[in-house]
């Protein structure tokens, strides 16, 4: 579930409010989204992905917030972590050459 949005990290730039499946973020004119309607979040780690500047953080945990705090956050660097994991560079796409997935075949 979305936890975080750091207002510090934050450009403005609202490509999570855009890419969010469940319409979870709300634009602000000035300033970080806000997180406007928690309890939607699916938590799909999209807006996390498409950060370019690893500013929001998922939890894990998809039940309910876990109240984790920002400075947490960023003292255990989870900030852009799952973006990480699967090879993405402050919001761009990296490795997916190295992805089999691609050859995976129905079982016949």
């Amino acid at each position: 579930m979305i936890e975080i949005v750091s207002a510090t990290r934050c450009v403005e730039c609202d490509i999570c409010v855009k890419v969010c499946p469940a319409n979870v973020f709300d634009a602000t004119k000035d300033g970080a989204p806000i997180i406007a309607r928690q309890e939607d979040c699916q938590t799909c780690f999209l807006c996390e992905i498409y950060c370019p500047t690893d500013a929001l953080y998922v939890a894990e945990v998809a039940e309910g917030p876990t109240g984790i705090s920002e400075a947490e956050v960023e003292a255990r660097h989870l900030f852009g972590s799952y973006a990480s994991a699967l090879g993405w560079k402050r919001g761009k796409a990296g490795g997916s050459q190295f992805d089999p997935t691609h050859r995976i075949r129905v079982a016949q």
